[in-house]
């Protein structure tokens, strides 16, 4: 029997290719619970799951922005360790920059589908199933961004879709509190992840240089933050949108 705070539990995590969603990926594992790292990169998603070890993870292909992609997720997660996940991490993201005024609407339409549709889906169908068997102490934890707050240039759709990750994580905790759901998001700085390593040098140095820290952020401290809110450590966390940025506003 597994030992840890998060013994007993079954995690789902999209975006678990990579960056945050990976590092999430080993300290839930780390914490005692059985993951399904999610990815539309199965590849991706089997290197996770194999660096955890067969018995404590399996990988999943899952397109985040389909409905019917998203409950065959449910199923396959519900086969696999014959219980609904109750801790569900939705890191799945992408962004496609560029200025508002040439911003092509395929641009605009892909990261709302992931980003902001995405979240929606999986939230929605991974809570009915919670519902369903009565699990306990679900926690649900979505990943916003600093981004919402800052809006930076050339970031109209993925600020956009960051932002509503917030409001929507407000309404779902008021809507799943009386089933025992807690529902939170955290809001990622400049963390050192492929999603960022494709940020000109220029900005990351002068993001660096605001930043009080005065470094990027590594994916295993957001993960950290994740791995507290799946826990009953946080029982009375809902609602809550946490930033982690090392100060950067």
């Amino acid at each position: 029997m597994a030992s840890g705070i998060l013994a007993g539990r079954v995690a789902f995590v999209t975006g678990a290719g990579s960056g945050i969603g990976r590092a999430t990926c080993r300290l839930l594992a780390r914490d005692g619970a059985k993951v399904i790292a999610a990815d539309r990169n199965l590849q991706a998603a089997k290197e996770t799951a194999n660096e955890l070890g067969n018995d404590r993870a399996a990988a999943l292909e899952v397109d985040v922005s389909s409905a019917q992609s998203v409950q065959s997720a449910v199923g396959d997660a519900i086969a696999k360790f014959q219980q609904a996940p109750s801790i569900v991490v939705n890191s799945a993201g992408i962004t496609r920059d560029g200025y508002l005024l040439k911003m092509p609407e395929r641009d605009y339409d892909d990261v709302y589908s992931v980003n902001l549709k995405g979240t929606f889906l999986v939230t929605q169908h991974f809570a009915k199933a919670m519902i369903e068997q009565q699990q306990p102490r679900g926690s649900i934890i979505n990943l916003s961004s600093i981004v919402a707050r800052m809006n930076n240039v050339g970031q109209a759709n993925y600020a956009a879709t960051k932002a509503g990750v917030i409001s929507f994580t407000e309404v779902a905790s008021k809507e799943f509190g009386k089933f025992g759901i807690r529902v939170n998001c955290i809001l990622p700085g400049y963390i050192d992840t492929p999603m960022v390593a494709v940020v000109p040098d220029k900005i990351k140095q002068q993001v660096v240089q605001r930043c009080p820290l005065g470094r990027l952020g590594q994916p295993e401290e957001i993960a950290e933050v994740i791995a507290f809110l799946a826990s009953e450590k946080s029982a009375y966390v809902n609602g809550a949108a946490i930033e982690v940025t090392g100060g950067l506003k």
